[in-house]
């Protein structure tokens, strides 16, 4: 009887086994390569076409009247395909004709295949190496790249600053980061993207839409044309331009009058909410932010003490000082606590319980307006104390706190308005929770009556405090500020078209209104009464650890406004020192075009006054 080798029997099977797995991971393997995988395909790919990208035109950037403010200049990168870049390339050569080190060209390749710094790389498409390269240096080296296989030219443009003005609201580009890269797919190294200002907040619209040509190669990689005549070329679309409610003048203008000094001019048009101007001191020229230098210039720039890089307008946050008062006088009318004729006493301050809150000398007591045209200290600490201590109308004092607050907020402080630049603060209103937690419960009007006058913890930026001045003007809301008037074939965004009405009632804008106008003729703006529009205005002088800040806050014509102004002169004094007649010729200029020749004198006297900042870091 046959004995069966049930050992032979298992090895068989074990063998089977081993072959059917052998077959299938090649089976699954093959598949992976021909079709979930494309790198063979790039590679056959890459040796028979060339997919050149067309890169868009970038949207120009024009002012209101249609001058010329951003466009563009020619330039030229160096691209690489790294998987044609021969290993015998005569490197010193190329070095030497793009004026680099080796070290540098070493640096550089290693930075294009390193994936955490180059998300998009890829060894068969092009990747930059050198960027915005000069007519001279690409004439240079046309008649000889052919000399270096795997490098190609391509054609871009750089942006040009037409005047040396208004770098903080433009912006500029430079490459992607690639941060920029992961967030937007539509980026590859080498890229170009607006950084700051309007660059940034509108590059979707400006950057357009890139195209692409398909090049037909030849097994030596030389470039015998396009293929299919063309058919699957996409062309590129030009990026949308931008018209912007800047005017350049008026902001030349501002830029000179804060020469030498730390600031800010905000001007808004009301009916519109369009942004007239917006100077930020210390400043610099956009020009220095072009092509390859702006790394250096950046760099430079981010050291200085001073700060140039900060857009104080709408980045600044500042105790808006006497300024504020208007908005004292809007919430304590509609809520009751005074009417147009309740008068307050003033004796050189606000005396009361042993505290004391200094005024300078004017009639006592007064009503409203006179408070307003006067810039009394102790009428609105009395208006804040009763409304803080009203329990017929609020139960406590934090239903009364938050009351307070809310008025502020609908008035736009206490959180950014929403403008179309990058960056805004939203500065502080303070509420009950906040005062609860710094005083454990226990606190009352007095504890916080320096908000009353623009103190304490209340802070705003130099364009909320312009955006009061035109809600004032326009009787009870605004626009939100915008610094773009219109988008070519395209709408703003409904936050920039629709009304923001507040929480005051038409009857305490008139009368604010009225002690603006006052303030003018006999107040302490009385240095715009010669001016032959009816100009309301505000002044404030914020207290600051060194000298007091100047403010100034207005608008013009009274019952048409055409224009709101707030002037922020750090370190400037009196309201009326610095803030009153910048004020004023930004007024003048923006309404009749140009200055008079009292008024050039007064502007040429005002930019050569210089403040001594020191040396502090500021």
């Amino acid at each position: 009887m046959r004995v069966k080798n049930y050992g032979l029997e298992n090895r068989r099977f074990v063998i089977g086994g081993v072959a059917v797995l052998i077959v299938t991971i090649y089976i699954v393997r093959l598949f992976t390569l021909q079709l979930m995988s494309d790198d063979y395909k790039k590679n056959a790919d890459s040796n028979a076409f060339l997919k050149k990208i067309d890169y868009p035109s970038r949207g120009i950037i024009t002012d209101r009247q249609g001058k010329l403010l951003v466009y563009n200049q020619p330039a030229y990168d160096i691209m690489v395909v790294m998987n044609e870049a021969k290993d015998h390339l005569d490197t010193l050569d190329f070095c030497s004709l793009l004026g680099i080190t080796r070290k540098e060209f070493d640096e550089r390749m290693s930075t294009i295949k390193d994936r955490s710094k180059n998300p998009g790389y890829s060894r068969f498409t092009q990747q930059m190496f050198l960027s915005q390269l000069s007519d001279r240096d690409f004439s240079v080296l046309q008649e000889k790249m052919y000399r270096f296989p795997g490098f190609y030219f391509q054609k871009r443009s750089i942006r040009q600053y037409e005047y040396p003005y208004a770098a903080h609201v433009l912006g500029d580009v430079a490459e992607v980061s690639p941060a920029d890269i992961k967030e937007d797919d539509y980026y590859q190294s080498g890229d170009y993207i607006g950084k700051l200002g309007v660059e940034r907040f509108y590059e979707k619209y400006l950057r357009g839409e890139k195209g692409v040509q398909i090049l037909l190669r030849d097994a030596r990689g030389r470039i015998q044309g396009s293929y299919k005549n063309g058919e699957l070329d996409r062309p590129p679309v030009p990026g949308k331009n931008l018209k912007l409610g800047i005017d350049v003048e008026l902001q030349a203008l501002g830029e000179q009058l804060l020469e030498g000094k730390m600031g800010s001019i905000v001007a808004i048009e009301p009916k519109t909410g369009e942004v007239l101007c917006m100077v930020s001191a210390p400043g610099y020229d956009p020009r220095m932010m072009v092509g390859r230098q702006r790394s250096k210039s950046h760099r430079l720039l981010g050291q200085d003490p001073w700060k140039p890089l900060l857009n104080r307008s709408i980045m600044g946050t500042y105790p808006p000082g006497s300024t504020f008062k208007t908005t004292q006088a809007l919430t304590f009318m509609t809520e009751g606590v005074i009417t147009s004729e309740t008068p307050y006493p003033c004796y050189h301050g606000f005396i009361f319980k042993g505290l004391r809150v200094g005024c300078h000398g004017h009639p006592s007591p007064l009503p409203l307006v006179p408070a307003i045209a006067t810039s009394c200290n102790g009428y609105f600490c009395w208006g804040l104390y009763y409304m803080m201590g009203n329990r017929r109308k609020y139960s406590t004092v934090q239903t009364a706190m938050d009351t307070w607050r809310d008025y502020m907020v609908s008035m736009g402080f206490g959180y950014p308005l929403g403008i179309d630049l990058p960056g805004e603060k939203r500065g502080l209103i303070p509420n009950a929770k906040f005062y609860d937690k710094a005083y454990k419960g226990s606190w009352n009007g007095l504890t916080i009556i320096s908000i009353s006058i623009g103190q304490g913890e209340v802070t705003a930026t130099p364009l909320q405090i312009a955006n009061l001045g035109a809600t004032i003007a326009n009787r009870g809301f605004f626009i939100t500020p915008h610094v773009v008037k219109e988008i070519e074939d395209g709408d703003l965004d409904t936050l920039y078209t629709q009304r923001r009405y507040t929480k005051a009632g038409r009857d305490a804008y008139d009368q604010v209104v009225r002690g603006m106008r006052q303030a003018v003729l006999n107040g302490t703006c009385h240095a715009l009464a010669t001016y032959d529009f009816m100009a309301c205005g505000k002044t404030g002088t914020a207290q600051n650890r060194g000298q007091d800040h100047s403010v100034f806050m207005g608008f013009a014509p009274m019952d048409d406004p055409k224009i709101a102004v707030s002037v922020y002169v750090e370190n400037g004094g009196w309201g009326a020192t610095f803030g009153v007649p910048i004020g004023g010729l930004i007024m003048e200029k923006y309404l009749k075009g140009e200055l008079s020749e009292a008024s050039l004198a007064r502007a040429k006297e005002i930019q050569g006054k210089r403040i001594n900042y020191g040396t502090a870091d500021r």
